[in-house]
């Protein structure tokens, strides 16, 4: 440790001249190297990190131990700096030697510059510096090394940074033992970092994001840990981490190339098992290329690529993946799945490579041979390994392209390479394998490798799958998910006619099982239309089915569909093997179906639609079931006698079986033809007959009737036994089942013809009238429609016999004992035929529907209707007597008493016109039999009442037949007729309009009398007889609201006696104004009518205001149509005119302030208007909306802004007043004003200490400028003027522009620093924009005051001036800053203004170039500090800028130094 000591204090006194007299001639010079380094080299503080690792990396290690570098941050204060934390970096090498304790004390020396070939990858001394951007004093204990830095400047040096100091601290070590661990021994090398306060976050999150690939390609560090350690462990916020790395032993060598395989392993927090990956690696040397050399790198001969194939999920603790490694990871992310590693020059950030570095380049153009080559090494280097496993070594191929250009043309420099290489395995079913390019390999559909697949299960042999023309792509790889892969080689399907020809060169059709041919079948009809419609696929053997001789064959697509021979397919499975049976019975039906087994399994085969539709839409091949297929049979039946005997054996047995339904049936029965008794065969028709010699209708009508009619009488053939399509049919079978399905009949099932038969012209036996009865109660029941002609016949023929003789059943009556003997007492003088019953032995009672039908009459209801419709009839020949209408209600009397019904009767005769009234002849329905009730009624109505004169009193005994007959009896509910009959007369009487009003409540549906009722002046109001829309029925209670509009008819209640107050809802259905809501409703329309016009008068509004207060105090609600009226019209007067109520304001004494600033719609209070007398209605006012208080106005002000143009006359108190209106404003959260507010207020008003200003101009002074700046140091609010309280309303100045708050005002104060001219006022202007570090927006502006000595000056520009001038060489061209300014402004002026630190060599050597111009000597000084500066800058530019202007060169003489 003494050596150690002894080094670092020689290195202080040789090196920084600390403890000698003589001062350092190079200490400004390696202080300003420094400190630019320090700024400049880095751009994150995360670098530092990196830097660290590398220098670890770089470091040499005892034999035997694992590398390994660990990070530790606690909140301690372990080097009692008054840190809040520090960053401890221990490392187990052979610790720092004198030489490196002299390289980090320099700049630019490192121990390892120039052997890079021997593996370094930094350069420590330049690194380290790294650190002072996260700490200012940074400590190193290594070796017996105890030192620290700081970057402040040495007190005896002037130096910082690099400047070594004992440490002789060992309560540090003994609280760094304590952190790390009391138990374990501190590594060789420890660096201690007190943290800088705003550096501890980044610190810690950068620590967070160590990545776990971090150690992937360093070839020394095994582990490195990441870790936080507080007392209180809930105080630990870095995301702890530690990795570690293994490399497998070689594997494969060959001439320049090497592969290994690396495991890396993370665990996080301590918690859980590890994280692991394996990285295949690929190490490939290449020569550098002459054109690609650079300083840097001189020494290296040979690039050294690795790459990094990831097997299984990259560690990355969710961080990006860098693609790029230059032995530590950049950020640049390629998109390609591998990472690259080389020695590639970086950017002084470490965030990526340098891209326009030739070094650079020459690398990334061997990356395609390195991939290449271990892609290959990758793929084949196993020949046993499974398909599956070569398959997901492509997932490395770079698919996606990278958004860094010069990497997306290595990832197109890569596919060139593999397209050309034999790399993509190839399907052989065979254990070779074997490779091909990647364009001459083909990709098969997902659905055909399934079929392949079943096949191969079924030893089908083919082998042959690259025999058609390319090479078949392994199945292991053709899959979609390596869709990307495939056309990124460009590996595209094999063609169209390449299925077809696999497919028949294996006969895939005959050898596969019946499931495995559907599947095909089901491949080919999905893809049909897209892709194999019109190839070579229509004409190969695809379809199965039965021929002829009932053997197995095959057709095409093409064939099947072009053929006349159609194959079928049975909808159901049951039906298959009946169809196939009977094929063969009717070929000439040209029809083929598939074979039993294809169709049994393609009836449960999922996709059997999709198979079917297809062959049905290509092939035409048709799905049948018995019945489709018996409608395909017909047509080939033609005349042949024995097929349509066949077929009806068919029918038979397909029905007896259940494989047709009844309805099937009757459809094909309708439509086959037939064989007639002449053995001929002929059209099917509905008309068919039995034989003559078994028939029951010639015995009944004694002749074949249906002769004309199309009736086909059946051959014998129908009843011979048969053998057909193996079935057999016994005699006689087939008759019933004809008789049942085309309707082959006898009496009484056949249908009678429309003719009519010569027996019903005269009387009918007993036995044939029970006959026919009974044929026409079939023919009901069947629901058969008689034809006219042969029902005529039976209704008009004479052939019943009745009490008066043989009669046609229509005039006809079958009675009973109830009420015949009645009806033949009252109507002795009209003859009623009666059915003789005894002579049909009182059995017609069984057929009485029968004998209805036929016309038989049959109750008392028939009866009665026969005799009204005679008296109707006599009643139209001639008028009834009254005689005879007494007579007709004494019949009505006598059946009511009898207790029969004269319903019937009544209904016959009561529509027609005999009854006698005062209107003459009409029906008794609606006539009125008058009684003193209807005295009124007749005053309003034009009723029909019954002729008395003519009828007599009498007449009035028989109310309740007459009611029965439609008579009104009663005025009872009877109002109706009044409506019915209503005729007004005026004037109205008070029971008249009682009465009609009784009509409105007891009629249902008055709405056409009401509608007729609303066009009459009947209402009697104290203005007259109005319309009852014009007219109020008034409530006292809100009888005030009508003293709002003058002249308001209202209903006169003492005229009608007190008793229209209970008719209200009558009323008001006829138009009267009844209620509250609708009496508003009118005064709304009368007030909207009268503010519209502005008519409305002071007494109009003082009374709706008053009605309003009335109002609100009892319990009715001011009407919301009157309320909304009021609310929205302008019927308020104010000093701007007519407003509405929230348009309006009610003057009080605060709006004296602002009103000369706002044109504010005060109401008219003076006493030319509304006067005083306004204010006594405030309250209602407000409740209308009307504005009454300054706080709830403050948006009136804001709309109505008027700034005067002459800014003085704007007060203080007007100001203040504003601004008060925009706080209320605010307290409402109206934060935005309107687009006419902000142009209203943008004018120069304001006033402040530089004069009046836009608010945009302006700043509010408060006690935080005081310290920096002075009131009339710009344009502050003028609180002498406005009053303290101005610095109050801050918030509701920044509304609207003004610039409120300390570190707001920098533009504004910038924009007029140059209206000052005392060099005080702008100096503090100076300090206050330094602090905030502002920019002008224009750079090319005189922003720079030079002081004249005097109170004056003038602006100049940066290009003009400089910092400093030490050697005094300047002060006649430039502006030398720091004889003006304090030190602490000029890095202002540089930062800022950029004014230049010191004078350029551009500066100097135009200072040359005039002493040349203006014959000066420079003094000796003057020449050896020009000189000496040239030489410490000497550039390629400074040798460029000496050409051109340096002429002369200095020469020492007697009197000096001279140019010549």
């Amino acid at each position: 440790m003494e050596k150690a000591r002894e080094h670092i204090e020689s290195i202080r006194r040789d090196r920084f001249f600390i403890g000698r007299e003589q001062k350092n001639p190079l200490a400004e010079d390696m202080h300003q190297a420094v400190n630019y380094l320090s700024e400049e080299l880095y751009a994150k503080d995360v670098h530092f990190l990196m830097e660290l690792i590398q220098n670890a990396e770089d470091n040499e290690y005892p034999a035997g131990t694992p590398p390994s570098l660990e990070f530790l941050i606690t909140s301690k204060d372990l080097a009692a700096t008054g840190a809040s934390a520090t960053l401890l970096v221990f490392n187990n090498e052979k610790g720092f030697s004198p030489a490196n304790i002299e390289s980090i004390c320099r700049v630019g020396k490192s121990t390892k510059k120039g052997c890079r070939n021997r593996g370094y990858i930094g350069e420590k001394g330049i690194g380290f510096k790294s650190v002072f951007l996260v700490s200012s004093q940074p400590h190193v204990f290594s070796n017996g090394y105890q030192i620290r830095f700081n970057e402040e400047p040495c007190p005896e040096c002037n130096i910082g940074y690099i400047v070594p100091e004992w440490v002789e601290d060992n309560l540090m070590l003994s609280n760094i033992k304590q952190v790390y661990g009391p138990s374990t021994k501190l590594p060789t090398t420890t660096i201690i970092l007190p943290l800088k306060v705003g550096k501890v976050a980044a610190v810690k999150q950068q620590l967070s994001k160590m990545h776990p690939e971090i150690l992937l390609f360093l070839s020394k560090i095994k582990q490195l840990a990441v870790r936080e350690e507080n007392d209180d462990p809930r105080l630990n916020t870095v995301s702890q981490i530690s990795i570690s790395s293994e490399t497998d032993v070689e594997m494969r060598k060959n001439v320049d190339a090497e592969s290994y395989t690396r495991h890396l392993a993370a665990q996080e927090n301590g918690k859980g098992e590890e994280e692991e990956c394996s990285y295949y690696m690929w190490k490939q040397t290449f020569p550098v290329k002459s054109d690609c050399r650079v300083k840097k790198r001189m020494e290296v001969d040979e690039w050294v690529i690795i790459l990094a194939f990831p097997w299984g999920q990259r560690l990355n603790r969710g961080l990006t993946t860098p693609g790029i490694y230059s032995f530590l990871p950049t950020e640049m992310v390629t998109n390609f799945p591998f990472i690259i590693q080389a020695d590639l020059l970086l950017s002084s950030s470490r965030e990526s490579i340098l891209l326009d570095s030739p070094w650079n380049k020459g690398i990334l153009e061997c990356v395609p041979s390195a991939f290449t080559n271990a892609f290959v090494s990758l793929v084949k280097s196993t020949p046993t390994a499974p398909p599956s496993c070569i398959s997901s070594m492509f997932r490395f191929l770079p698919v996606k392209s990278s958004k860094i250009p010069l990497m997306d043309s290595v990832r197109q420099s890569i596919k060139e390479k593999v397209v050309a290489e034999h790399i993509v395995p190839c399907e052989s079913r065979t254990s070779q394998k074997f490779f091909s390019k990647p364009g001459e390999v083909g990709r098969l559909m997902p659905e055909f490798w399934n079929i392949l697949d079943k096949v191969e299960k079924l030893k089908v042999d083919f082998k042959n799958l690259s025999s058609h023309g390319i090479y078949c792509l392994s199945s292991s790889l053709d899959r979609k998910e390596n869709d990307e892969v495939l056309d990124f080689l460009g590996v595209g399907f094999v063609d169209k006619q390449w299925y077809g020809n696999c497919i028949q060169s294996s006969n895939l059709v005959r050898e596969v099982t019946e499931e495995v041919y559907l599947d095909l079948l089901c491949f080919l009809a999905n893809k049909w239309q897209d892709f194999f419609k019109g190839t070579n696929m229509a004409n190969i053997p695809l379809i199965k089915y039965v021929d002829v001789s009932g053997s197995f064959s095959l057709r095409s697509i093409n064939g099947a569909a072009s053929s006349s021979q159609k194959i079928g397919i049975a909808s159901e499975s049951k039906n298959i093997s009946w169809l196939i049976s009977w094929s063969r019975e009717f070929l000439s039906s040209a029809i083929f179906f598939v074979p039993q087994n294809t169709q049994t399994v393609l009836a449960t085969y999922p996709r059997q639609a999709t198979i079917i539709s297809w062959l049905k839409s290509n092939a035409e091949v048709q799905v049948l079931d018995v019945y489709n297929y018996g409608l395909k049979a017909l047509p080939s039946l033609r005349d042949d006698r024995r097929h349509v005997i066949a077929f009806v054996h068919f029918l038979y047995h397909s029905c007896s079986k259940g494989y047709l339904t009844e309805w099937a049936v009757k459809e094909l029965c309708s439509r086959m033809p037939l064989v007639n008794s002449y053995g001929n065969v002929t059209a099917q028709t509905k008309k068919t007959l039995v034989p003559a010699k078994c028939s029951r209708w010639v015995g009944l009508l004694g002749s074949n009737v249906w002769i004309g009619e199309g009736y086909v009488e059946m051959g014998a053939d129908y009843i011979m036994s048969g053998n057909f399509a193996g079935n057999y049919t016994a005699e006689k079978i087939l008759l019933p089942f004809l008789e049942n399905h085309i309707g082959a009949s006898d009496v009484p099932k056949i249908c009678p013809p429309n003719a009519p038969f010569s027996t019903a012209s005269s009387p009918l036996t007993k036995e044939n009238t029970f006959l026919l009865l009974e044929w026409i109660s079939k023919l009901k029941y069947r629901g058969i429609q008689i034809p006219q002609r042969f029902l005529h016949c039976i209704k008009s023929g004479s052939w019943l016999k009745t009490s008066v003789g043989y009669k046609p059943p229509s005039v006809s009556f079958l009675s009973n004992s109830d009420w015949g003997s009645l009806l033949r007492m009252e109507s002795t003088l009209i003859d009623i035929p009666m059915v003789d019953q005894r002579f049909y032995d009182y059995k017609l009672g069984s057929y009485k529907e029968e004998l209805r039908f036929i016309g038989v009459r049959f109750d008392f209801v028939e009866a009665s209707t026969y005799i009204g419709n005679h008296l109707m009839s006599l009643a139209a020949n001639s008028t009834l007597s009254s005689g005879n209408v007494i007579s007709l209600l004494d019949l009505i009397r006598a059946l009511r008493e009898k207790k029969l019904s004269p319903e019937h009767l009544i209904s016959s005769i009561k529509h027609g016109s005999w009854l006698k009234t005062s209107q003459g002849y009409r029906s008794p329905v609606g006539a009125v039999l008058k009684t003193f009730e209807w005295t009124t009624a007749s005053l309003i109505s034009n009723l029909p009442f019954i002729d008395q004169g003519f009828y007599g009193d009498r007449i009035l005994n028989y109310g309740t037949e007459l009611q029965l007959l439609g008579v009104v009896v009663g005025l009872n509910h009877n109002h109706q007729h009044v409506v019915d009959n209503f005729k007004l007369t005026s004037p109205v009487a008070a029971d008249a309009a009682i009465l009609i009003l009784d009509c409105i409540r007891y009629v249902k549906s008055s709405e056409v009398f009401i509608s007729k009722l609303r066009g009459l002046s009947w209402v009697r109001t104290h203005t007259g007889y109005k319309m009852p829309r014009e007219c109020f029925l008034v409530d006292s209670k809100w009888e005030c609201l009508l003293e709002v509009v003058d002249e308001v008819p209202l209903v006169d209640q003492a005229f009608y006696s007190g008793r229209i107050g209970s008719y209200k809802e009558e009323l008001k259905k006829a138009g009267v104004l009844v209620s509250f809501e609708e009496a508003s409703k009118a005064i709304a329309n009368r007030f909207k009518l009268l503010s519209s016009s502005s008519t409305l008068t002071k007494k109009n509004v003082f009374a709706l205001l008053s009605s309003y207060r009335q109002l609100t105090k009892i319990s009715y609600r001011f009407p919301s149509d009157l309320t909304n009226c009021i609310h929205t019209e302008k019927w308020i007067r104010t000093r701007t005119g007519f407003r509405s109520p929230k348009e309006s304001i009610l003057f009080e004494a605060e709006w004296e302030s602002v009103s000369p600033i706002a044109t504010l719609p005060f109401i008219d209070d003076t006493e030319a208007y509304y006067g005083k007398g306004i204010y006594e209605y405030k309250d209602e006012l407000k409740a209308l909306g009307c504005t009454v208080e300054f706080k709830e106005g403050a948006h009136f002000v804001v709309t109505s802004l008027n700034i005067p143009k002459d800014p003085s006359s704007v007060s203080a108190p007007s100001c203040l007043s504003l601004l008060k209106c925009i706080r209320n404003l605010k307290k409402k959260k109206a934060e935005i004003f309107p687009k006419q507010f902000m142009a209203s207020i943008d004018k120069k008003w304001l006033k402040t200490a530089m004069g009046y200003r836009f608010p945009g101009e302006c700043i509010v002074y408060d006690s935080k400028w005081e310290p920096v700046l002075e009131r009339g140091d710009g344009p502050f609010l003028d609180q002498d003027f406005y009053g303290s309280d101005i610095s109050t309303y801050g918030e509701e100045l920044k509304m609207f522009g003004v610039i409120v708050g300390y570190g707001n005002g920098c533009k504004v104060l910038a924009d007029h620093l140059k209206c000052h001219c005392q060099t005080n006022a702008i100096v503090r202007v100076y300090k206050y924009l330094m602090e905030f570090k502002w920019e002008p927006e224009d750079g090319a502006s005189d922003w720079i005051w030079i002081p004249d000595g005097a109170e004056g000056g003038k602006w100049v520009g940066s290009y003009c001036c400089v910092l400093s001038d030490k050697d005094d060489l300047f002060s006649s061209q430039l502006y030398v800053l720091d004889k003006y300014y304090e030190r602490k402004l000029l890095g202002f002026f540089s930062l800022a203004l950029k004014v230049k630190n010191v004078p350029t060599v551009e500066d100097y050597c135009k200072l040359w170039y005039m002493w040349e111009s203006a014959l000066h000597q420079p003094t000796e000084a003057e020449c050896i500090a020009f000189w000496v500066f040239i030489a410490k800058h000497w550039f390629l530019k400074t040798t460029n800028h000496l050409l051109e202007r340096i002429t002369k060169v200095p020469v020492l003489s007697g009197n000096g130094i001279e140019l010549c």
